[in-house]
């Protein structure tokens, strides 16, 4: 995939309490304020990472969060394993190379804290992404039903069920440390 030239202006960072209500997308995730206020709890605490995309002039284009540490063993298998979630890009923004460019950032950082294993789960009816996380390496590992809940903005429980392709990819590091 060649990657459009406007990609390389956009600022991939880590986010900033600030940011928060921009990971909303004009109310189309307000549902999830909660989940993200508690995110950010938890990147305050070092146990994830919170990567956002700012594109100039226009704000937050994109989001792509990294669980260091959790309860759920069976996803992450101890602490050499990151789990990423909330990966989103904006639609019109899609298919441009960009989500590559923050999923390699986000795996460089894993590297450099020592992570072995990178594990995501995507909606099996999402071939797009699955597509993605295939050419960037990942396998499918196994099937995971999708159910979740959450609380949200209104205080209210939310059941998800996603069925989802868990996949994996292990974590390749040179000499010097760094990625491939």
């Amino acid at each position: 995939m060649e990657v459009a030239t406007w990609v390389y202006a956009v600022k991939i960072r880590l986010l900033v309490k600030a940011d928060l209500p921009a990971l909303e997308w004009e109310g189309e995730y307000t549902h999830f304020r909660r989940l993200y206020a508690d995110a950010y709890e938890r990147a305050q605490g070092g146990r994830s990472v919170l990567w956002v995309a700012e594109y100039p002039e226009v704000g937050i284009i994109g989001q792509l969060f990294v669980q260091l540490n959790t309860e759920w063993t069976e996803m992450m298998g101890g602490e050499k394993r990151g789990y990423i979630y909330a990966f989103r890009v904006r639609p019109p923004y899609r298919s441009s190379g960009l989500g590559t460019r923050m999923m390699d950032i986000a795996e460089a950082d894993l590297i450099r804290r020592g992570y072995d294993v990178v594990t995501l789960n995507v909606a099996k009816n999402n071939p797009k992404a699955q597509q993605l996380y295939e050419r960037q390496g990942y396998t499918v590992v196994s099937s995971e039903p999708g159910r979740w809940s959450y609380i949200d903005d209104k205080g209210m429980w939310q059941s998800v069920e996603e069925p989802a392709w868990h996949m994996e990819k292990r974590l390749y590091k040179t000499l010097n440390g760094q990625g491939d």
